[in-house]
C-alpha cells in the first residue's frame, strides 16, 4: 500500500507540472513524504516588477494545487487539503494527505485527460460563440472551488479593453518592465520555462488587446483569421486580495481552463489589467465593486489551424522532492 501511495503522490506532483502560471514562471515545488504532499512558493521565481505582491505567483500556485487534486481524484485517490498549513512557514501554500482510495471520480478523469492537451492559445478567435450553459457551467466550478466568475457583457467589452490597454501602455513604457518581460521570453531552451517565440502570436487588431510577449521581435504563430468577434471575456474574482482567496482563485482557474479543454474550448488568461493599479480599478468597477478581480479568461474558438505548441516545463528533478523512503 505504501508503494501505491507514493507513486501516487508523485503521479500527481508530475501531473500539476502542466499547470499554467503567469509568463510561465512555474513559481513552485512540491515536498512528496509518507501519505502527503506540500506545495510551497517558490519566491526567486517571483516576478518583481510585474507581480510585485505575489498575486499572480499564488494564483499560479493555485493551478498546481487543483490539477494535483484533479489527478488524485483521477485516480480514485481521497485526499483532505489543508491550505496555508502553518503561519511560521508563508510559502507552505498546502498540504494534501491521502486519507483512502475509492472509485475513479468520473469527471475527475475527464479534466486529468484535458491536463495534457491544455494549452494558453493566444490566437485571435473567431465568430463561434460559447454555448450559454457551458458558461454557466464553468460559473458553477469556480464557485465550488471559491470563487466567482463575471461574464462581460458585449455592451461593456469596451470597457474591459480600456483597461487592458492603458495596463499595457503603462508597462510598455516602464525599462524594468520590459526588461523583465524580455528576461522571461528569451530563455535558454534547457531553463524548460518562459515564453518561448514559438508559442507568442503577432499583433493584430483585437477587441480587446492580447499583450505583445516580443516588442521588436517576431512571434511564432500568426493571430488568425478571427478577431475575436465570438469571444468572451471573463473576470475572475474572490473575496479579497489575501493569500488563502488567492490561491483558491488558482484553483478555480484551473478548474476553468481543463473543463474548457475537456470541452474543446480555447483558453487564454490574461493578467495584464490587474498589474497596474488604475486598470485594476476599472476592473473593479466592471464588477460592480463586488470582488478583487484576479484575472481575466478569453474562451473561444479558433476557426483553423493545429493548436499551438505546448510550453517547455521544467524536469521534475527540480520541482519534486520524495523524502520519507529508502
Amino acid at each position: 500500500m505504501d508503494g501505491q501511495v507514493r507513486d501516487a503522490l508523485e503521479a500527481a506532483a508530475r501531473a500539476s507540472l502542466r499547470a499554467p502560471s503567469v509568463f510561465n514562471t512555474q513559481p513552485w515545488s512540491w515536498r512528496v513524504d509518507g501519505r502527503f504532499m506540500e506545495l510551497r512558493g517558490d519566491r526567486t521565481r517571483r516576478l518583481a516588477v510585474t507581480d510585485p505582491e505575489s498575486r499572480l505567483l499564488l494564483l499560479s500556485c493555485g493551478t498546481a494545487l487543483h490539477h494535483a487534486r484533479v489527478a488524485l481524484a483521477a485516480a480514485g485517490w481521497t485526499a483532505d487539503v489543508e491550505r496555508l498549513p502553518d503561519a511560521r512557514q508563508p510559502d507552505v501554500l498546502a498540504r494534501i494527505r491521502m486519507t483512502g482510495r475509492g472509485d475513479a471520480d468520473p469527471f475527475a478523469v475527464r479534466l486529468a485527460d484535458a491536463i495534457i492537451r491544455r494549452r494558453t492559445d493566444r490566437r485571435a478567435y473567431g465568430e463561434r460563440r460559447v454555448p450559454p450553459q457551458t458558461l454557466t457551467r464553468l460559473a458553477f466550478l469556480v464557485e465550488a472551488e471559491g470563487a466567482h466568475l463575471h461574464v462581460v457583457p458585449d455592451e461593456r467589452v469596451p470597457e474591459l479593453a480600456v483597461a487592458v490597454d492603458e495596463a499595457a501602455d503603462v508597462e510598455y513604457f516602464d525599462p524594468a518592465y520590459r526588461g523583465e518581460l524580455n528576461r522571461w521570453t528569451h530563455r535558454p531552451a534547457w531553463t524548460g520555462d518562459g515564453v518561448p517565440p514559438s508559442t507568442a502570436v503577432r499583433p493584430s487588431l483585437r477587441r480587446v488587446p492580447a499583450r505583445n510577449h516580443l516588442p521588436g521581435g517576431t512571434a511564432g504563430l500568426p493571430a488568425g483569421p478571427g478577431g475575436d468577434e465570438g469571444a468572451v471575456y471573463a473576470v475572475l474574482h474572490g473575496h479579497d486580495s489575501s493569500p488563502l482567496h488567492l490561491l483558491r482563485g488558482g484553483e478555480a482557474l484551473s478548474a476553468v481552463l481543463l473543463y474548457a479543454t475537456d470541452q474543446q474550448i480555447s483558453t487564454c488568461p490574461s493578467s495584464e489589467a490587474v498589474e497596474v493599479p488604475w486598470p485594476r480599478r476599472l476592473l473593479r468597477r466592471l464588477l460592480a465593486d463586488a470582488g478583487e478581480p484576479y484575472l481575466i479568461v478569453r474562451l473561444g474558438y479558433v476557426d483553423s489551424g493545429a493548436a499551438p505548441p505546448p510550453s517547455p516545463r521544467r524536469p521534475a528533478r527540480e520541482t519534486v522532492e520524495l523524502t520519507g523512503w529508502q
